[in-house]
């Protein structure tokens, strides 16, 4: 019996992949996009290769991965009848993690973020009704809470269905949780929603450039249209995955809801900035909030732009409002669960705007080995 897990191909979930292979010795059922069963193999290999070895991924692909060539948002995942049935039968839990980050097209979270999730919700009730399913794991996001300010959010008091969503892909992740919880009554359910997920503690390589461009692009400017007290909530990565790992394989976790965030340890933009900028022997940036508004309003205009300045700013633009609501999540469940916190960003942001720039935001993967099944 194996997890199946959504999303393996993607940022976090490559993470999750990787921690449940390297930490718990799960077997796991991955979906995958692409046109043979080779291609899916090379998807594979450039998600996970940021933490493994090629003769490690090629032995975990050989003994304790499945993989299933699909598509969450077509029926049965565009599986034949055969490879279906072999999915349900040999999963014994889920984790969801796949999901539309476009939170500008509102097309593209309809039907990644709710067409397909029911997709994944309808083989869990399958599996569930043939064998019975250990846990059914979502990988949500903290902006489901809707539009707030100021505010320290527990997981209890985020979802408030009268209060105005930020963004499709808020508003699309918030009914999600709600159709998991209708339609899998019978099943333990564990919710986890990640605040701003921005690096790995433990090392400087990522895969996952957008969030970056706009953290390097702030980074670089001498007057910074934000107060310098406010908070932003920014959680490594690393943190991330192995919560999501370690809970869902926990016989009995202590909540169905955990936020995975910095919470009240979240660092103030005065704090990040003079961290980075003792990093780089600069002066760290002033900040004048009153520009907030002719700030946005030049990011807006930028956007509609072709080209590299374009683009940056419509990065930009979309997360805007996460840098400026001033909102922390309360992550005291998860932390007292894991014995742990999250790092500081501080302490690994120089090393992560570093790399992103020497590399131009492009991860230097390595390709398949000329002889297959070895290493080049």
């Amino acid at each position: 019996m194996a997890i199946f897990l959504t999303g393996s191909t993607g940022y976090i979930g490559a993470h999750v992949a990787a921690n449940l292979l390297s930490q718990h010795g799960a077997a796991l059922n991955l979906l995958v996009r692409a046109k043979d069963p080779h291609e899916a193999e090379v998807r594979l290999w450039q998600g996970l290769q940021l933490h493994m070895d090629f003769p490690t991924f090629y032995e975990h692909l050989q003994t304790r991965i499945r993989v299933f060539r699909g598509d969450i948002t077509t029926q049965f995942f565009g599986l034949d009848k055969d490879a279906y049935d072999r999915l349900i039968h040999t999963t014994d839990s889920v984790i969801h993690c796949a999901a539309s980050l476009n939170r500008k097209s509102e097309k593209s979270c309809l039907n990644v973020n709710l067409r397909g999730a029911l997709e994944v919700v309808q083989l869990g009730m399958r599996a569930h009704y043939y064998h019975g399913l250990r846990r059914f794991s979502q990988v949500s996001t903290v902006a489901v809470c809707g539009k707030r300010s100021n505010e320290v959010v527990t997981e209890d008091a985020s979802i408030d269905w009268e209060r105005s969503d930020y963004d499709p892909y808020a508003r699309t992740k918030k009914f999600n949780e709600h159709m998991i919880r209708q339609l899998l009554p019978e099943v333990p359910l564990t919710f986890f929603r990640p605040s701003i997920v921005l690096g790995d503690s433990r090392k400087a390589e990522t895969t996952q450039f957008d969030m970056v461009r706009s953290f390097v692009f702030l980074a670089g400017l001498p007057v910074l249209p934000f107060r310098s007290t406010d908070k932003i909530d920014i959680v490594n990565v690393d943190f991330v995955a192995d919560a999501i790992a370690t809970l869902h394989q926990k016989a009995q976790p202590q909540y169905d809801t955990y936020h995975l965030s910095s919470g009240r340890s979240s660092q103030t933009f005065k704090e990040l900035t003079s961290a980075l900028a003792a990093a780089q022997n600069k002066r760290a940036p002033v900040f004048l909030p009153a520009l907030e508004k002719p700030f946005s309003s030049t990011v807006n205009m930028l956007a509609n732009q072709r080209g590299g300045v374009g683009h940056g700013a419509a990065l930009l633009k979309v997360f805007m409002p996460y840098l400026t609501w001033n909102t922390v999540f309360d992550n005291t469940r998860v932390t007292s669960e894991l014995g742990r916190k999250p790092a500081m960003f501080s302490q690994y942001s120089f090393p992560l705007l570093k790399f992103s720039r020497d590399t131009k935001f492009r991860y230097p993967y390595q390709e398949w080995p000329v002889q297959r099944g070895t290493a080049a």
